[in-house]
């Protein structure tokens, strides 16, 4: 990667631009957007679009989820109120949170909002997400035909190798070092279209890591709970490595990017080492709040394990005694 001085980027710059070397200072973050005003809590309200194509995608699922739920009591069926919550709110909201919302505006301009939205789609919307639990929902009011077509796609060798814990957890690990230590980064910057695509791939690889995990989902690639646990322990130091390797690093992501937006509120530096502690905390905080949610579940699991057990037993005295009575 390239290091970049500040205040010899922006002299030179501002140089090449007056003696005509280079077409202008850029006057716009990806996709042509106006450079967002200094960051405020009043400039993220103000900046909010709601034209984008994720913001319909969001509607959308809302949309069809709740239709779901509605079918279900329609017919008498009940469906848990927290499940709804936690995929309406802290899932699908979390994501507007950070793509629909005034963040968005910042998302090209600051390393540190950008980190914010890699934390929030990847690891904490996908959690909640997958405790709203769309795929039961889906199987329980699809007519059988689309529900035979759901299960197929499902339980796909397609399905079951890129759920496999082990090659999500590969993917999920390897992402994020694919994009920030290439060219990549520089080029989600340049072009919004890519930037976008970015933003569904962090969706995406968190759904696909901890849908599994949590298992409420009938979904394939399900581990035993003590190798759920032993995985997100595994993913812990990832995260501190991560972290700590942008908080260190001597040369700025995206390269003069950062530099050439000329934004006096901002150094591209400090920013970077801001990114750098959120991806860090963020990480260990999600990772060891989920490794106390899978040891929770673990826990319950083993006590619905000893009441069946202890019915089997109950039902075995049961019949030994009456056939004693009989004898």
């Amino acid at each position: 990667m390239l290091h970049v001085d500040p205040i010899f980027a922006a002299t030179s710059t501002a140089s090449a631009y007056a003696a005509g070397g280079v077409s202008a200072l850029p006057s716009s973050a990806a996709g042509g957007e106006a450079l967002p005003p200094p960051f405020t809590i009043g400039a993220v309200l103000t900046e909010t679009r709601l034209d984008s194509w994720l913001a319909v995608g969001l509607v959308l699922a809302a949309g069809i989820y709740l239709y779901g739920v509605h079918r279900l009591r329609m017919r008498g069926d009940r469906w848990p109120v927290a499940r709804t919550v936690f995929f309406l709110g802290p899932g699908l909201g979390g994501i507007a949170l950070v793509t629909v919302s005034g963040l968005h505006a910042y998302d090209t301009a600051l390393l540190s909002v950008h980190m914010v939205q890699h934390m929030m789609l990847s690891m904490v919307a996908p959690i909640f997400l997958a405790l709203g639990a769309p795929m039961t929902l889906a199987l329980r009011t699809l007519p059988q035909r689309p529900r035979k077509r759901l299960l197929a796609i499902v339980h796909s060798r397609i399905a079951r190798v890129y759920s496999f814990p082990l090659v999500a957890f590969a993917i999920f690990v390897v992402n994020p070092f694919v994009l920030y230590f290439t060219d990549l980064y520089r080029f989600t910057l340049e072009h919004a279209w890519a930037h976008e695509l970015v933003h569904a791939h962090f969706i995406m690889t968190g759904c696909v890591f901890f849908w599994p995990l949590l298992g409420l989902d009938p979904l394939p690639g399900r581990w035993p709970y003590p190798a759920r646990a032993l995985l997100m322990v595994l993913s812990v130091p990832f995260h501190t490595v991560l972290g700590l390797t942008v908080m260190q690093s001597t040369t700025l992501f995206g390269g003069d990017w950062y530099p050439s937006l000329g934004l006096d509120w901002a150094d591209p530096f400090d920013d970077q080492v801001l990114a750098g502690g959120i991806l860090w905390a963020g990480g260990e905080f999600v990772s060891v709040t989920m490794l106390a949610v899978l040891v929770v579940q673990w826990i319950k699991q083993s006590e619905r394990e000893a009441r069946r057990v202890d019915r089997e037993l109950d039902r075995q005295e049961a019949r030994e005694r009456a056939a004693e009575s009989a004898a």
